[in-house]
C-alpha cells in the first residue's frame, strides 16, 4: 500500500447516546457530535463550561464529561489520525458551538455513523472532510440577542409542528415585523429561510435511511406533503430528494473475485 488513509483520519467510535444522568466521552483523538435535543453543559479538567442546545456541535479533544440540564440526544463520532491531532492541537477547550457555524457537519457524522466496514478509505475521506467542515468551528460563537437566540432555539426544538413565522412571533411576543428585523439582521437569513434550512437538513439525515418514505419524511420534517417537501427540496439544493439520496448513498463495498486458479507463464 503506498498511503494509508487511516494514518491521516480514522474512525475509531462511534456514539448514539439519550441521557439524563451525566455522560462520559473518552479515548485518544478527537470528539465531533450533534446534540439533537435537550440543554448541557461540557466539563473537562482546566476547561471553562461550555453550555449546548439543540443543534449545537460538540468539539472535544480527549475527555470530556456532559452534564444534562434536561434529557439530550448526541449522536457523535471519534476520529483518531495525523490530521486530528493537528485540528485538535489548535482547538483547546472542550466546547460546543453553533451547528449553523458548520452546516455540513451533522450530514458527514451521519455518513460516518452508518453500518459498514471500519477502516475503508470512502470512511477516511468523510472523516477528512467532517474535519475541514468544522475548520472554523474554534472560532469565538456569535453573540445573538435574547429575542434571536430564543427564536433559533424555538425553531430548532418545534420545527416539525412550527407553522410558520407568524406563530414564532407570537410564541415570542413581539410582531413579526420586529422579529423578522432582528433575526435577518444577525443570522444574515430571514427567519422563515432559516426554519426552511432546518427542515432541509433533518430531511437529508432521513434519506439516507432507505426504509423511510418521502411522505413519511415530509411528516417528519414538517411539510405538508411529499409534493412540497420535493418542489423546497429542489429549489433548495438544486436536487430532488430521490436524486440527492441515489447520490449520498454510501457506496458498496467492493470485494475481488477469489483466487481460485493460478495461471503460470
Amino acid at each position: 500500500m503506498i498511503f494509508d488513509c487511516n494514518a491521516l483520519c480514522a474512525l475509531a467510535e462511534v456514539r448514539d447516546e439519550t441521557f439524563d444522568t451525566p455522560l462520559e466521552l473518552g479515548g485518544e483523538g478527537l470528539w465531533a457530535g450533534v446534540l439533537s435535543s435537550g440543554r448541557c453543559l461540557s466539563e473537562a479538567p482546566g476547561a471553562q463550561a461550555t453550555t449546548g442546545s439543540p443543534g449545537d456541535l460538540l468539539l472535544c479533544a480527549g475527555s470530556v464529561r456532559l452534564l444534562p440540564q434536561s434529557p439530550c440526544h448526541l449522536l457523535a463520532v471519534r476520529l483518531t489520525g495525523q490530521a486530528v491531532g493537528l485540528f485538535g492541537a489548535g482547538l483547546g477547550y472542550p466546547r460546543f458551538v453553533p451547528g449553523a457555524a458548520c452546516p455540513g457537519a451533522a450530514e458527514l457524522m451521519a455518513l460516518l455513523c452508518q453500518d459498514g466496514p471500519t477502516g475503508t478509505p470512502q470512511q477516511s475521506q468523510t472523516g477528512y472532510a467532517l474535519l475541514c467542515e468544522l475548520a472554523r468551528a474554534d472560532e469565538p460563537p456569535r453573540r445573538l440577542s435574547p429575542l434571536v437566540a430564543a427564536a433559533v432555539e424555538a425553531i430548532c426544538n418545534n420545527y416539525i409542528g412550527l407553522y410558520g413565522v407568524e406563530e414564532l412571533s407570537r410564541q415570542l411576543g413581539v410582531s413579526k415585523c420586529h422579529l423578522v428585523r432582528c433575526f435577518s439582521a444577525e443570522m444574515g437569513v430571514s427567519p422563515g429561510k432559516y426554519l426552511t434550512g432546518v427542515r432541509i437538513e433533518a430531511a437529508k439525515l432521513l434519506l439516507l435511511e432507505q426504509e423511510y418514505s418521502l411522505e413519511m419524511i415530509a411528516g417528519l420534517c414538517g411539510f405538508s406533503s411529499a409534493t412540497y417537501l420535493c418542489r423546497v427540496f429542489k429549489r433548495e439544493t438544486g436536487q430532488t430528494p430521490a436524486a440527492w439520496r441515489d447520490s449520498n448513498a454510501p457506496a458498496p463495498a467492493r470485494h475481488l473475485p477469489p483466487r481460485s486458479n493460478e495461471i503460470y507463464l
